[in-house]
């Protein structure tokens, strides 16, 4: 007796049983409040002394261009971080997108850090990490968008 194998499926239901599904909600949840908590943290400095991870060069750029102090700048830097968790909740598909060029010009900033001073390699190799995540965050949403509601 042969059994028949469904290799070119065409259903495209979401379930929360497939381990895609699992990975998108995780990913969904993780990048809408993790970027809230940092952003929230940039006020209060419980997690870490946020400060130091502005390098000089763009504490000076900042300092010249808006006439803020780089203290200043990091609590914008909460704003923008706070809103990007909230876009990731409601649209996950383009916050996935906005998350990943946030970590992007945050490796940036980290890799001007000037030689002999403090070095956040591990960091920015961390955030690209982090990244990937927030890429994969966002396919997933893009697919998961393509498929019909269930129920």
């Amino acid at each position: 007796m042969s059994h028949a194998v469904n290799v070119g499926t065409t259903d495209r239901s979401w379930s929360y049983s497939r381990p895609a599904d699992h990975a998108y909600v995780i990913l969904h949840i993780g990048y809408a409040l993790l970027p809230i908590i940092a952003g929230l943290d940039k006020f209060f400095h419980r997690l870490t002394n946020w400060d130091m991870y502005l390098a000089p060069r763009a504490a000076q750029m900042v300092t010249q261009w808006t006439g803020r102090t780089a203290h200043d700048f990091m609590m914008i830097v909460g704003v923008v971080e706070i809103v990007a968790g909230l876009v990731v909740a409601v649209a996950p598909r383009f916050g996935g997108w906005l998350v990943t060029l946030w970590l992007w010009a945050i490796i940036a900033n980290l890799l001007m850090m000037p030689p002999g001073e403090m070095q956040f390699y591990d960091i920015a190799l961390r955030d690209f990490g982090l990244s990937l995540g927030a890429i994969a965050l966002a396919r997933l949403a893009a697919d998961r968008a393509r498929r019909p509601s269930i129920g």
